[in-house]
């Protein structure tokens, strides 16, 4: 189905709905007692907001360690170079992202750190600044889809052998926390240690180690179902919401409008609409899931002239019973509120 087709089948629909802003807005009923009546108030614990986890695969991870002093010399050698940790210098790692979460994707991961003098536990008289864990690191992913189109970053400060908080990102990732680490050790081949004389152009070629990286991720914003004046903004090809007078079924092609998708092909910065003239496709990888299963995704890009918002075109699975399903929009590894929708 042309992806033109997708997004043009649904305009019709966009001056109907009243799009109160972005996210949801709760209503909240107030009770007026009177006659001086005591009230008594449950109080009740938030519910805890569970982490995203996303697991980055990298090979040919080679840490070249500052150890040339000579500038004439610096990335030079094309050949396979050795060198050793030295107290103080600082050294930079690179290697190439190849799936998350087990799925194909592009990007390099890069951290610098700067190698500090063991010490041993310290002894009576010494203080805790006596001691440190091998170095501190900052780390950064650039995260590209396996196409190489850009969905965004990750930024972490940490120290060697400890776990490393994230402290933000860029692009779809704009605003998280969270924490990593870094199980290198357990990988297979190593990481390769080198000389910064050893020419970075020739990684691939020579080869480096394997990392994987698990992320507890807290996302400033999800991927989210747009909520409108008159339901949920999941409607039929006719351009009605879908509602339990008016029911998806199995296999049907609904469309939702959503918030939270990422950076687009072509580019728009951020808080400008989206282009008139052309399709702004959603760089990230786009899923809705129904019951747990997923759903054909025929189409995702942002809305023509809108601000993050962003029209998602999907299929849903013929195995769907009668009675309601569950849906859930992921986007970037990142899951979003799951909604309801009635089913015949």
């Amino acid at each position: 189905m042309n992806s033109s087709d997708e997004r043009r089948r649904t305009s019709r629909f966009r001056s109907s709905l009243a799009f109160p802003g972005h996210g949801r807005t709760l209503a909240l009923a107030a009770a007026l007692l009177g006659g001086g009546a005591e009230v008594a108030f449950a109080q009740t614990a938030p519910a805890v907001e569970q982490p995203v986890v996303i697991t980055i695969q990298s090979t040919d991870n080679v840490l070249y360690r500052g150890d040339t002093f000579d500038y004439s010399k610096i990335a030079k050698s094309a050949s396979m170079t050795t060198s050793v940790n030295t107290a103080f210098l600082m050294s930079v790692n690179v290697g190439d992202i190849r799936t998350i979460n087990g799925m194909p994707a592009k990007g390099i991961q890069s951290y610098q750190v700067l190698a500090l003098p063991f010490r041993a536990l310290p002894q009576p008289g010494q203080v805790m600044a006596d001691v440190d864990s091998g170095g501190l690191m900052q780390c950064v992913w650039q995260i590209l889809s396996s196409d190489g189109k850009y969905i965004g970053m990750l930024y972490d400060n940490g120290t060697v052998g400890l776990e490393h908080v994230v402290i933000g990102g860029s692009g779809l990732f704009q605003g998280i926390t969270g924490v990593h680490a870094i199980m290198a050790m357990a990988a297979s081949p190593a990481q390769r240690g080198a000389s910064t004389s050893e020419d970075p152009a020739v990684r691939r070629i020579l080869g480096g180690g394997q990392f994987t990286t698990v992320f507890a991720l807290y996302p400033k914003t999800r991927p989210t179902v747009i909520a409108t004046a008159n339901g949920l903004a999941v409607v039929h090809r006719d351009g009605k919401l879908v509602s339990s007078q008016n029911p998806a079924q199995a296999g049907e092609v609904l469309t939702l409008y959503a918030t939270g998708l990422g950076p687009t092909t072509p580019s728009v910065t951020i808080g400008q609409p989206f282009p008139a003239d052309v399709l702004a496709l959603t760089n990230a990888p786009v899923g809705v899931l129904a019951n747990g299963k997923p759903s054909e995704v025929l189409y995702s890009g942002g809305e023509s002239g809108a601000v993050d918002r962003y029209q998602v075109n999907f299929r849903l699975p013929d195995t769907l019973a009668t009675g309601s399903a569950v849906l859930q929009l992921t986007a970037a590894w990142i899951p979003g509120p799951e909604i309801a929708i009635a089913i015949k």
